[in-house]
């Protein structure tokens, strides 16, 4: 079995650790529609013919979309970043600047920020304060890598997948689901407490409003539909008819250094021809 393929963001949850398990219960379709796109690990390591991938936080949005039409310039503006010393000066500073207005910053160099922040952040994460301002601390690492191979790789499949890349809620991705699209979602984990990627968080009701929606889709149009999840959102999609699946997935950050597998579900329901 081949290795998964990186992808260029680090990302809190991402499946690539679990493809071997998750690919088997992806749905067959033409086209895959992400609601919760994160790092697009799901679509760099899976053949659908077309993507809709979105994400309610626009900065992982912007830097998607960059990526796929001018990577050039994203690569030659972040690299100028990587190669200054790696310190706590340099990514405060930076930080602040990516925290600054938007409006006066192009897409290219925010984007660029972006994946700086990303690849020298403490563990990678995605976090921001009721501000709206990006507050990870400083990563320490001594030679963060600059994911050139991912860069060029994701910029060849979203090319040639024609893929949409769109910045929405998650009500309005689900809204844009046609009858032969298979949908797979991947939303902050119930319970997991890691839901601040975005100035919203993600609630109990947030969850069952989503698994809801699902559902319907699934009994109006017929669309295949899979769900990642937390144990503790088993009940919830077992009442409403989904077949539940649990694996052991490797934890890649966890508040008290505990590493250990943590169980996960894989929630399907078959599409309906």
């Amino acid at each position: 079995m081949a290795k998964p393929n990186k992808t260029t963001l680090k990302w809190a949850g991402s499946k690539i650790r679990i493809m071997k398990q998750l690919r088997p219960h992806l749905p067959k379709a033409k086209r895959l529609v992400e609601p919760f796109a994160g790092s697009c690990a799901v679509m760099m390591n899976t053949n659908y013919e077309q993507y809709l991938i979105a994400d309610v936080n626009s900065d992982l949005i912007n830097l998607l979309d960059a990526l796929a039409f001018v990577p050039d310039g994203v690569i030659f503006e972040a690299t100028g970043f990587f190669n200054q010393n790696n310190n706590p000066s340099d990514y405060y500073r930076l930080r602040n600047e990516f925290n600054s207005p938007k409006s006066g910053m192009s897409q290219v160099r925010q984007a660029s920020l972006f994946l700086y922040l990303n690849r020298h952040c403490y563990n990678g994460l995605c976090r921001y304060n009721k501000q709206g301002k990006f507050n990870v601390p400083f990563g320490k690492y001594k030679n963060p890598y600059f994911p050139q191979k991912e860069i060029d790789s994701f910029c060849d499949k979203a090319y040639l997948s024609k893929a949409s890349i769109l910045n929405l809620e998650w009500q309005d991705t689900l809204s844009l689901v046609d009858f032969n699209d298979g949908v797979y979602c991947d939303p902050p984990y119930m319970g997991s407490g890691f839901t601040q990627y975005h100035t919203s968080g993600f609630s109990d009701a947030d969850h069952e409003a989503l698994a809801s929606a699902l559902k319907d889709i699934n009994d109006i149009q017929g669309n295949p539909i899979t769900v990642s999840n937390s144990p503790e959102a088993k009940e919830l999609y077992a009442d409403l008819g989904f077949t539940i699946h649990e694996i052991d997935a490797p934890r890649t950050i966890s508040a008290k250094g505990n590493r250990k597998p943590a169980k996960e579900i894989i929630a399907v329901l078959e599409g309906v021809k």
